[in-house]
């Protein structure tokens, strides 16, 4: 694998990231105990669960405890949603005011159909006038004190794309970086990330721009560089049960390439420390829970049989854990499963939109009733 070495660190406002690599904001899956398995790892930018505005502003239970961040955890990077200029600027001034995070994203690139039907993720960009008011929005409550970013994908569908407008109103007020998945909302988590139009991003905006799709090991992001000339990565699923490939990332973009591929007995000790994690920052029942569906994704490729997996997809207990992790006999890495995909994986869809939502691109009004109450995705 060749190593490809940046100009610089990733500069994204007043944040120098040493390694160009961030970790997509996966809803149930980037809380505190999976984002610091991973930082554990390679340097990076460790961006936490979508964050609703609304919920945040008020002050929502749920979503207060999911915008904790471990003591040494620096920098705090938070995604929020929003589909009004006005919630998403209170929640962005509530952040810094209160000093809950150095580095605040914006998701315009949610496909899933309660989102779009509002409006918002994915489908938000075609109303340009209102990107443009949240962007705005948010920049000045931010007051220069913390950057702010925006992830977007390619559009809605083919025939509405919106990448390269929303990459020139996004530099134009003021926002640091964008985030492209080259994916159009349509095509969900299915087909081929689109580099082309990550590299055509690239040569429209001078800030800097994260490619995103269809990342699953080093040499990805490697050839990613490559080919778009991208400032860093963003990765997704690539690292579902394998936060050592952030180790791989910080060594390939160092200059020092190497590939980690763990046997199974450290694979059940990075599985027994982040199900420890989980339970420290949720409690015992609800973390144990969570990180059932963990389980598929680390034992991904290893000759483990069906009834054992089964098994420790509904453990109730660490001990149940370790004791059922035991019995397993060590084997090699399945390098065969390497620059597989993982996680979901969906055909093309229609796209669920508000009625008459394509009829103005130029709009600046917010949706009825298009704000979320509750945080996560």
């Amino acid at each position: 694998m060749a190593a490809v070495t940046l100009a610089r660190p990733l500069r994204i406002g007043s944040l120098v990231v040493d390694s160009p690599v961030v970790l997509a904001p996966m809803a149930g899956i980037t809380n505190p105990a999976f984002r610091q398995i991973c930082r554990e790892y390679g340097g990076g930018l460790y961006v936490c669960e979508m964050i609703t505005s609304r919920a945040l502003v008020e002050r929502n239970e749920r979503t207060m405890r999911m915008i904790r961040f471990a003591p040494a955890e620096s920098p705090r990077s938070l995604q929020l949603y929003g589909v009004d200029p006005a919630i998403v600027g209170a929640a962005v001034r509530m952040l810094v005011a209160e000093d809950r995070a150095d580095h605040v994203d914006l998701n315009f690139g949610c496909p899933v159909p309660k989102v779009t039907r509002k409006g918002g993720g994915a489908a938000l960009p075609f109303r340009r006038g209102l990107l443009r008011d949240i962007l705005r929005a948010a920049v000045t409550a931010a007051d220069g004190r913390i950057p702010v970013t925006i992830k977007m994908r390619l559009g809605i569908d083919p025939s509405h794309a919106t990448f390269l407008d929303a990459g020139r109103i996004a530099q134009d007020e003021g926002i640091a970086a964008v985030a492209l998945h080259g994916r159009t909302a349509a095509q969900m988590y299915g087909g081929t990330a689109d580099w082309a139009a990550i590299a055509a991003l690239k040569s429209t905006v001078d800030i800097p721009v994260l490619g995103n799709g269809d990342i699953w090991e080093a040499s990805d992001a490697v050839r990613m560089v490559a080919e778009t000339g991208c400032d860093g990565v963003v990765i997704g699923r690539g690292c579902l049960g394998r936060p050592w490939l952030f180790g791989d990332l910080a060594a390939v973009f160092a200059g020092h390439p190497r590939r980690n591929l763990p046997r199974l007995r450290e694979v059940t000790d990075v599985m027994l420390r982040h199900a420890s994690l989980l339970i420290e920052f949720m409690g015992a029942d609800r973390g144990i829970r969570d990180f059932r569906k963990h389980v598929g994704w680390y034992l991904k490729g290893f000759g483990v049989g069906g009834p054992v997996r089964a098994e420790l997809s509904t453990v109730d207990s660490l001990s149940e854990l370790e004791g059922r992790l035991a019995t397993l006999t060590d084997q090699s890495y399945p390098t065969a499963i390497l620059g597989m995909p993982r996680g979901r994986s969906t055909g093309t869809r229609h796209v669920v939109l508000p009625e008459g939502w394509l009829l103005d691109s130029t709009s600046r009004a917010v949706p009825f009733g298009a704000e979320l109450d509750h945080s996560g995705g």
